[in-house]
């Protein structure tokens, strides 16, 4: 009773942070109050007061367990809906490539003791996808291992929906350049391409001093589309990068909700690929 009047006075970030805490404390045993939570977490008003953005709700769902009700775990899916909002429209004809090779089943964090967080590195990619899909119904979606996995997904669709789509494939190894040989063989018009991967076991890495293969066919897919622009999101970011930081090209290291307002305004000219840092830190 005392930890169900403390999640009662709470504000809607400390209740969806602390959704474990109060399950542990036996808040969702009380009567009626899962509902009378869940209503506030999927309040429209106070979603959009909180400013809350997709990855903040996608740990939160992650670390719901069996003990935390079907009714909270719905409001959350909600509170996504309404999250989406907070991403920035990228215009244009946008194209965004998942990694969902076998080592993107990885955490986030990695292996810390006690840190490992329960988001793995292909729900990140899940979740980029999904809610530029949600932002530009019109954007393409082209996952990737060795080769281009085909996969349908729905805008209609919730953001939590077609995240666990593509988060559900994984597997094989990595090879970046696979969706930019497919978009540079139809001669696809595109303005943004948006890569998700943790830069792991290349199929297609460089040899010797000449360009990776990713960088070969992205020059191909410039040949039709001179203004076009290429963004990797490098969520593990280690020493190498398949693609060479220059004016078309933004190399963004590591995660977080920032991500989407960074490439907004790449797409829009409005930063240079070397101001990104100065960008994310503000």
């Amino acid at each position: 009773q005392h930890w169900a009047a403390i999640a009662e006075k709470a504000g809607w970030q400390r209740l969806r942070m602390n959704l474990a805490t109060f399950a542990r404390h036996g808040v969702f045993e009380v009567e009626g109050f899962a509902e009378k939570l869940a209503a506030r977490l999927a309040d429209r008003e106070a979603v959009k007061r909180a400013r809350v953005f997709p990855y903040q709700l996608m740990m939160a769902y992650a670390q719901t367990g069996r003990d935390i009700p079907p009714v909270v775990r719905e409001a959350l899916h909600d509170a996504m809906e309404i999250a989406v909002a907070n991403v920035p429209d990228i215009e244009g004809r946008v194209v965004v490539c998942p990694d969902v090779s076998g080592s993107m089943s990885s955490p986030v964090t990695g292996y810390r003791k006690g840190s490992t967080t329960q988001v793995r590195c292909i729900d990140v990619a899940g979740l980029v996808a999904a809610s530029v899909l949600r932002a530009n119904p019109s954007a393409r979606v082209i996952p990737f291992e060795q080769t281009v996995v085909r996969v349908d997904l729905e805008p209609r669709d919730t953001v939590m929906t077609n995240a666990r789509k593509l988060a559900s494939i994984g597997g094989g190894g990595t090879n970046c350049s696979a969706p930019l040989l497919e978009l540079a063989n139809e001669k696809a018009k595109v303005d943004l391409v948006i890569f998700v991967s943790d830069n792991q076991s290349w199929i297609d890495a460089r040899r010797g001093g000449e360009a990776t293969q990713m960088m070969k066919q992205w020059e191909r897919v410039k040949s039709t589309n001179p203004d076009a622009k290429l963004v990797c999101l490098d969520i593990q970011p280690y020493t190498t990068s398949q693609a060479q930081e220059q004016a078309d090209v933004l190399n963004i290291g590591g995660f977080s909700d920032a991500v989407f307002d960074t490439i907004a305004a790449f797409a829009k000219g409005e930063i240079g690929a070397e101001h990104w840092i100065g960008e994310i830190e503000k």
